[in-house]
């Protein structure tokens, strides 16, 4: 029924301004509707991400957002990193940590938090 329908991440933020700062100039999103300073529509790809703001930001212990990076995942992870952003380190069953990025199973993968504790990941399939 929905198959061949879009669908868009939401994340709960505490600050628009603060997040506003972080996904466009740590991330390099760009935000393509504002709905009166409680919700800002961010571009990524052919898919949109809507920050709103909540009383529950921060709530989520768990991967809010996945962006598929491909071969690219050590150059974005480095250029994040050198714009402050701090990547988590895991101890996950069949992955060891190089770096900042996780590798196993086939796969390399990332983890940051953006400013209120949503938790976002980069992978390369």
């Amino acid at each position: 029924m929905l198959a061949n329908s879009n669908a868009a991440a939401n994340l709960a933020v505490k600050d628009l301004a603060k997040a506003k700062a972080f996904y466009e100039g740590t991330l390099g999103l760009k935000q393509v509707h504002d709905e009166g300073g409680e919700l800002i529509v961010y571009k990524s790809g052919d898919t949109t991400i809507n920050v709103y703001r909540s009383q529950f930001a921060g709530t989520n212990k768990a991967t809010a957002v996945t962006w598929t990076v491909g071969d690219e995942i050590d150059t974005v992870v480095s250029g994040l990193k050198s714009k402050g952003v701090a990547f988590e380190h895991y101890d996950m069953p069949g992955l060891t940590l190089e770096g900042d990025i996780h590798v196993g199973h086939g796969m390399k993968v990332a983890w940051f938090k953006d400013p209120d504790g949503n938790i976002l990941n980069l992978v390369d399939r």
